[in-house]
């Protein structure tokens, strides 16, 4: 493991030598991901983007590589689409999340590589690092930080980085 890697267990989260509190998936970590499951995946999984709300977050505040979320922005998770586990546009027929939601969840995403760049229809899409509704309310299998710690530790990855989930 690198200095990089955000190491993550049911007990928390370790970046760059802090620990950070954070919320996993509601069934728990899984060797086995399927679409729906609510688990988040076991394995080590790259850091492929880094998308931002530009109405509620300065862009002076994040990296370079930081790409605005903009009105029609969705994330397709329907496993019966050529777009599965890809980011799309409105008007979208197939089933997706919207990104630019009216609470602050997805003011901020690390995107990982979980099931991308090539998808396997049913393995799970949308594995992102996002802002937690509240401290241990568990997620649909993203894993999830108190706004202020995602901010600081997007502010410090590099291109190399890793989330590594342990069971």
């Amino acid at each position: 493991m690198a200095a990089q890697d955000i190491i993550v267990t049911r007990h928390g989260a370790r970046f760059l030598g802090r620990h950070f509190p954070c919320t996993i998936g509601r069934t728990g970590i899984t060797r086995r991901k399927r679409e729906g499951d609510g688990a988040t995946p076991a394995g080590s999984h790259r850091i492929v983007g880094l998308l931002y709300r530009p109405d509620r977050l300065a862009r002076h505040a994040l990296p370079d590589w930081a790409v605005p979320i903009r009105p029609g922005d969705l994330w397709c998770d329907d496993p019966g689409s050529k777009e599965y586990n890809k980011m799309v546009r409105a008007p979208f027929a197939a089933g997706h999340e919207v990104l630019r939601r009216a609470d602050p969840l997805y003011d901020l995403i690390l995107i990982t590589d979980w099931n991308w760049p090539i998808a396997h229809p049913g393995l799970g899409s949308a594995i992102f690092l996002h802002s937690w509704r509240a401290p241990r309310h568990p997620t649909a299998g993203c894993v999830a930080f108190r706004r202020a710690d995602l901010l600081w530790i997007a502010r410090r990855l590099t291109v190399h980085a890793r989330l590594i989930v342990k069971p």
